[in-house]
């Protein structure tokens, strides 16, 4: 499996702003040019991540054809922390906001683990603000993880490596407004990743938005868990990337004409 090399993550944007939003500053990018006819993509980040250690490598083609818009979430990249939790229904909110902020009506929509997760719940509490989803390594309750990720054991060849923590380490400190504060937001974001998953199966089934379900088979969660997800989404196709950690899904070149198949 032919990975994008890990030190291809400098995308820059065709602009970027901060827009007030639910009380903090969220920083976003723009990318490509809007084009008529066609939905906006909004891109999500993966916790602890940045738009640019996510996406970079996938930015210029997917913005070649599609007007791109990349938020970093709260307490993410150039988005400062505030005293909030960090909660999926709060991150999904403030999404929507900005949404509302740049009017946009509804978009497309590509997240990466806790990203995964905020386009999944727009998806469910704001279904006619998605054209179409695609969640990436994203489960829908904490039951479907893999014991030594629910309970880590950093020997296991599921979890993210010391280069993965070291990449985001460096994403965090080359672009935060407050970088002394890294352990501490990953502290927080460690603990937010144990809260309990706000969805049910009857949830999913709600979801009106054409779907496609991406995992790596060596991810957080066993396949089995998201083809739990494809029964349960009425519109919904899955994709199982081979020889794939949760770490590695979005740096898989498969990947990129898998998205830009299904989002055509």
């Amino acid at each position: 499996m032919t990975d994008f090399p890990r030190t291809d993550v400098m995308t820059v944007p065709t602009s970027s702003a901060r827009t007030k939003v639910n009380g903090q500053e969220m920083y976003y990018e723009i990318h490509g040019t809007e084009h008529e006819g066609r939905r906006p993509l909004v891109l999500l980040h993966g916790g602890v991540q940045t738009v640019g250690l996510t996406f970079g490598t996938m930015l210029p083609t997917l913005s070649a054809e599609r007007y791109v818009i990349a938020p970093e979430l709260q307490g993410h990249g150039h988005t400062a922390d505030t005293d909030r939790p960090l909660t999926i229904p709060d991150l999904a909110s403030d999404v929507v906001a900005l949404l509302d902020e740049l009017g946009v009506r509804q978009a497309d929509f590509v997240g990466f683990s806790l990203g995964g997760m905020v386009a999944l719940e727009i998806a469910v509490r704001h279904p006619e603000r998605v054209g179409r989803l695609v969640p990436t390594s994203t489960a829908y309750s904490l039951d479907g993880y893999h014991d030594e990720v629910r309970t880590p054991d950093f020997s296991s060849p599921r979890l993210p490596s010391q280069a993965d923590f070291q990449e985001m380490a460096d994403a965090y400190a080359a672009v935060a407004p407050h970088p002394e504060h890294f352990q501490d937001f990953f502290a927080k974001s460690s603990a937010a990743a144990n809260a309990p998953l706000p969805w049910t199966a009857d949830d999913l089934r709600t979801v009106t938005a054409p779907t496609l379900l991406v995992i790596g088979d060596t991810d957080f969660f066993p396949v089995e868990h998201l083809a739990e997800m494809q029964r349960l989404i009425p519109d919904a196709q899955l994709a199982v990337l081979p020889g794939t950690t949760h770490m590695e899904v979005m740096r898989r070149k498969v990947l990129l004409p898998l998205l830009t198949e299904f989002l055509a």
